[in-house]
């Protein structure tokens, strides 16, 4: 019997988030569904991890995927910006490690080149491709593409099955901890007074 599996895929950020599932039933692969988080009306940017982190967690309770596929950030000149991406990308990865689900980071230009056979793709390119690939109406397409980058993180990773992971994967907190022991501050423990009896 064929084992079905479901992943989820992410594209992280602050304003917009965008995700995908996929079913996958050996080489069969199918949409689930794919849609945004908008964070454009919340002002407030630590209400709209909170609202990252509460979105990944109900997605997790309602389709039980057994994988997250979640895009990295990229490296840009732009210090704050790339710094509220990383919050976004952890918050969301945050959601995962709590429901123990294992995560993959994939490299933007990994999700192109696996989808579109070129790093140097448009996000339209992509949506096209997966819309292709996937069967998906035109009339589903949503106008957003943040959704369909979320759908390309995912299905990037259904490539990958079988394959070498060469990206960051972590099964749990534990794994994640282990593999970022460099990064993980260490809390000394504290030291006890000796306590002298009662005389």
């Amino acid at each position: 019997m064929i084992k079905e599996q479901i992943i989820l895929g992410i594209d992280p950020g602050t304003t917009i988030m965008g995700y995908g599932l996929l079913k996958v039933t050996g080489n069969k692969v199918e949409l689930i569904a794919m849609g945004v988080l908008d964070l454009k009306k919340y002002s407030n940017h630590y209400l709209k991890l909170q609202r990252i982190f509460a979105r990944t967690l109900s997605l997790i309770d309602e389709f039980h995927p057994d994988h997250l596929a979640i895009e990295a950030p990229f490296f840009g000149k732009n210090v704050q910006s790339m710094l509220k991406l990383g919050r976004a990308q952890g918050v969301a990865m945050s959601a995962a490690l709590y429901r123990d689900i294992p995560i993959t980071e994939y490299a933007p230009l990994k999700i192109k080149m696996a989808i579109t056979g070129s790093g140097s793709a448009s996000k339209e390119q992509v949506a096209d491709m997966l819309r292709r690939m996937l069967k998906i109406p035109q009339a589903e397409m949503l106008p957003q593409l943040d959704a369909t980058d979320g759908l390309a993180a995912a299905y990037c990773h259904f490539l990958q099955a079988g394959r070498p992971v060469s990206e960051n994967a972590y099964s749990g907190w534990k794994d994640f901890i282990t593999k970022n022991e460099d990064k993980v501050k260490k809390t000394p423990k504290p030291k006890l007074d000796k306590l002298e009896p009662n005389k």
